[in-house]
């Protein structure tokens, strides 16, 4: 209790002090010889109609992630239609702008339209039909952005947290493998590109351990993954840092990165007291667990940004393992946490506030971690 006190001290004392001639602080430059940092874009700050937005992006990130315009049901709506505008926006944006781009996301149980799935009278598709349907997107998408996207979330979110398989469709009509066929497709299309399997919740030991099996399995046959992604989307409490670390130190023993790609901080109550990411656990709006609507207490908002700097204050640490952290959102107004689980929430678990303004004592946790 005593150090959580002096950790709110330092940082309300600091950021009043060492930002005051600065109020702006440049986030990326805190990393240099460390880790990215990276933010997820929407594509009004991809093709610059959020000027404001696209402004602090290039000032404080050096990775880019798109929220949406990759993933299937976006780029890949219909069988025979692709839809390239709003994904090009994006990666030239990045790419204008030596920012690294990353590829979000190939094969997903979400977000993938019913098409893809049966034939042309409604009926299932057979394994080797939908291996050559998988394939086909994977070459054009990957294939359209050879050269010019760095890093590819190849599967995502294959694992339930007990450590089986997600009873998707792509696992019940292929079966297991799908996912070393995806990341083989993939690397076939751009044998340069860099392949990641991207999940939530891999501090839990089944989970994380059902990963590392699928690491294994993929480097004993030789077919490339480059990084793991634990999404941490965490709360004030949950995991703890001994937890994060343990999962930074279980891959790196697998000789790959670990990135953190969709990382965010929620302080609201949480009704089925779990942390998931779970896109379809959605439950009805309760005022009960809306109880920062006309704002965030200052009282608050130190507790966040303690929680920041604990967490990286591992980051550093370990930053030897880590290649990249990427937060989920660019401003509160942005997160998807304002919609999730609970719709018409109000949410501040991201750097920036809804007027585009820093949160320093949160950004000055982050880049002075406390000891």
């Amino acid at each position: 209790m005593i150090d959580r006190i002096i950790s709110l001290f330092f940082i309300l004392i600091t950021t009043i002090s060492v930002y005051a001639s600065d109020p702006s602080p440049i986030l990326k430059t805190g990393f240099n010889n460390e880790f990215l940092i990276g933010v997820a874009i929407n594509r009004n700050q991809a093709d610059g109609t959020d000027s404001k937005g696209q402004a602090l992006i290039l000032k404080n990130f050096n990775a880019i992630t798109s929220e949406q315009d990759l993933k299937w049901g976006l780029i890949h709506p219909k069988p025979t239609i692709y839809s390239f505008s709003k994904a090009d926006d994006y990666v030239n944006f990045g790419v204008q702008n030596n920012l690294f781009v990353v590829g979000h996301t190939l094969v997903w149980h979400s977000n993938a339209p019913a098409w893809i799935f049966v034939d042309d009278n409604g009926k299932g598709l057979t394994r080797d039909a939908l291996l050559k349907r998988m394939e086909e997107h994977i070459n054009t998408v990957v294939g359209r952005y050879k050269g010019k996207i760095a890093g590819w979330d190849v599967v995502n979110e294959a694992f339930e947290d007990n450590g089986t398989m997600r009873k998707s469709k792509w696992f019940q009509i292929i079966g297991e493998d799908y996912i070393e066929k995806a990341f083989e497709y993939a690397h076939n299309a751009d044998p340069k590109v860099e392949l990641y399997y991207n999940d939530y919740n891999l501090y839990l030991n089944a989970k994380r351990n059902a990963v590392i099996k699928l690491i294994q399995r993929l480097q004993a046959k030789k077919i490339p993954i480059h990084a793991v992604g634990e999404q941490a989307h965490y709360s004030l409490v949950i995991p703890t840092v001994q937890k994060i670390e343990e999962c930074i130190k279980d891959f790196s023993k697998l000789g790959i990165k670990v990135n953190f790609t969709e990382l965010d901080i929620t302080a609201l109550p949480n009704k089925k007291k779990e942390i998931t990411a779970e896109v379809s656990k959605i439950v009805a709006y309760d005022p009960l667990y809306d109880p920062y609507k006309k704002g965030l207490p200052d009282s608050m908002l130190l507790k966040i940004a303690v929680r920041y700097g604990d967490i990286f204050r591992v980051f550093k640490e370990n930053s030897s393992t880590i290649q990249r952290v990427t937060f989920w959102g660019l401003t509160d107004g942005n997160s998807w946490l304002n919609g999730w689980p609970m719709p018409g929430r109000t949410n501040y678990p991201l750097l920036f506030d809804r007027n585009y303004q820093p949160k320093l004592a949160i950004l000055n946790a982050i880049l002075k971690p406390i000891k």
